[in-house]
C-alpha cells in the first residue's frame, strides 16, 4: 500500500507445502516506512521514485520489516495426488496452441469434467497442455472435452471439487491475465511513435523548442522521418530528407514531441479498443481499463525520463488533458468508422495532424487506410488470440499504393469547374 506523501507499506505473505511430511508452512512479513524516507532512498540510489513506487517488488527491500511470524500446520494423512483427481479416462493432446476457439467466456485453457449423461458433444475448448509422463498415455488428436470411453458410474466428489476450484480460479486470475497483456499491447502501441531527446541527458544541452514551445526530440519510423529530424519542418534538413525519398508523401513527418506520441498511441490503443469491445460484456471492462491504466504508466513515465518534470503536479496536468484528448477522440473516431473515410480522415486530421491547413492529404489518406487494414485484420483473430497479446502493428507505407490509386469516382466528376457566384 502506497499513500503518497504519508507511508509505503508491504504486507507478504508466502506459503510453502511439503508434501513428503504433510506440512504446510505459512510465513507472514509486515515491512513499512516514511514516504519521504524510501523517496530518499530511491534518489540516493539514483533511480526514478515515481516510476519505481508503482511496482512493490522494486522498494520491498527499502522498508524495514516491523512484523513477522511463521506457522506451520501438519496433516496426519497425505493428500490426494493431484494427478489422481483427473478421471482414468480422459486424456489430453499436447500442443502448444488451441486447436479449437473456446467458448467467448473464456480465456485460459481449462479442462472440462466429462459426464456421461450428456448425448450431443460439448461446446469446443482448448485443448490443455499435459505431460506423457504424469498420465501414463500417449498423446492423444481427439478432443480433450469428448470422453474417450462412456462410463455409468458417477464422477466421484473430489473430481467435481476440482473442477469447481478450476471454474473460479479462471474468472479470479483473468484480471491479472489482463493486466499482463496490456502491459505488452501498449509497449507495441508506444514504440510506433517513440523518440528520444539526447540534449536532455548532456551535460549543459539545451533542448529545441518547437513553434507552441513543446520539447522537440528525434524519433525514427515513419510518422517522424522526413521532416521530423529538424526542429522545423520548413528547415532545409528537413527538405533534403524529404529529397532523398523522391517523394513528399514518402514519410509523415510529425514532430517528434510528447503530444504527436501520445495522439500516435492513443490511434493504436483505439484500434485496439474496437477489437475488446467484442469481448463478452463480462470481461471487456477490465480490458478496457488495464489498457487504459497502462497508457498513463508509460506517458507519466516518459515525463520524468524524457522532459524531466518532476513535480507531480505539473505531470498530473499532463495526464488530465490526455485523458480528455481520450474521451474526445473516441467519439470522433467511432462516428467515423460508421458515417465513412471522409469523417475518419477529419477525426484523424484534427486529432493527429492537430487541425494544420496544410496538412499532407496523402499521408492523410494513407493514415485512414492503415487503420480500416489493422481493424480488418484484429477482426480476423479469434478472442483467445487476441487475448494472448502477441500483436504487431505493421508499416503504414504499405497503405500508399492503395491511396494512390485513382477513384471511380473521379471519372464521374465534371470536367469544367463551374462558377456558381456567376449564376
Amino acid at each position: 500500500m502506497r499513500l503518497d506523501g504519508v507511508m509505503v507499506r508491504s504486507r507478504d505473505t508466502r506459503v510453502y507445502v511439503d508434501f513428503d511430511s504433510v506440512e504446510v508452512i505459512r510465513e507472514y512479513t509486515a515491512r513499512e516506512d516514511k514516504y519521504e524516507v524510501v523517496r530518499q532512498k530511491l534518489a540516493m540510489q539514483g533511480r526514478d521514485a515515481p516510476a519505481q513506487l508503482r511496482d512493490p517488488n522494486n522498494i520491498v527491500d527499502l522498508l524495514p520489516i516491523v512484523g513477522q511470524s511463521l506457522e506451520r500446520v501438519q496433516y496426519s494423512k497425505k493428500p490426494t495426488p493431484i494427478t489422481q483427481l483427473i478421471p482414468k479416462h480422459r486424456s489430453f493432446s499436447i500442443t502448444p496452441s488451441f486447436s479449437a476457439a473456446p467458448p467467448p467466456s473464456q480465456y485460459l485453457p481449462s479442462a472440462a469434467v466429462p459426464t456421461s449423461s450428456t448425448k450431443k458433444p460439448p461446446s469446443p475448448r482448448p485443448h490443455v497442455p499435459q505431460s506423457p509422463s504424469t498420465t501414463g498415455t500417449a498423446p492423444s488428436t481427439t478432443n480433450p472435452s469428448e470422453p474417450q470411453t462412456k462410463s455409468s458410474k458417477p464422477l466421484p466428489a473430489s473430481t467435481k471439487l476440482a473442477a469447481k476450484v478450476r471454474q473460479r480460479g479462471t474468472s479470479v486470475t483473468e484480471t491479472y491475465i489482463a493486466y499482463s497483456v496490456c502491459e505488452k499491447l501498449i509497449k507495441e502501441c508506444a514504440q510506433q511513435a517513440d523518440y528520444t531527446i539526447p540534449q536532455r541527458h548532456e551535460k549543459n544541452g539545451v533542448v529545441p523548442k518547437g513553434a507552441n514551445g513543446e520539447d522537440l526530440g528525434v524519433g525514427k519510423g515513419w510518422w517522424y522521418e522526413g521532416n521530423a529530424f529538424s526542429s522545423s519542418p520548413n528547415s532545409p534538413l528537413a527538405k533534403e530528407e524529404n529529397l532523398k525519398t523522391k517523394s513528399p508523401h514518402a514519410d509523415l513527418g510529425l514532430a517528434p514531441t510528447f503530444s504527436t506520441w501520445g495522439q500516435i498511441t492513443f490511434l493504436h490503443m483505439y484500434i485496439l479498443t474496437v477489437r475488446l469491445r467484442a469481448f463478452p460484456a463480462a470481461h471487456a471492462p477490465s480490458w478496457h481499463q488495464h489498457l487504459l491504466d497502462h497508457f498513463f504508466y508509460n506517458a507519466e513515465d516518459r515525463l520524468t525520463r524524457e522532459h524531466n518534470i518532476q513535480a507531480r503536479s505539473i505531470r498530473n496536468k499532463y495526464l488530465k488533458d490526455l485523458f480528455a484528448q481520450w474521451r474526445g477522440l473516441l467519439a470522433g473516431y467511432d462516428e467515423g468508422l460508421v458515417k465513412g473515410d471522409a469523417v475518419l480522415a477529419t477525426a484523424v486530421w484534427r486529432n493527429v495532424f492537430g487541425g494544420k491547413e496544410d496538412v499532407d492529404l496523402v499521408g492523410l489518406g494513407v493514415v485512414v487506410s492503415y487503420m480500416r487494414g489493422v481493424l480488418r485484420g484484429l477482426d480476423g483473430m479469434e478472442d483467445e488470440e487476441v487475448a494472448v497479446g502477441d500483436i504487431v502493428f505493421g508499416d503504414p507505407r504499405s497503405q500508399r499504393k492503395v491511396v494512390e490509386v485513382r477513384s471511380k469516382m473521379m471519372d464521374t466528376l465534371p470536367k469544367e469547374k463551374v462558377d456558381v457566384s456567376k449564376k
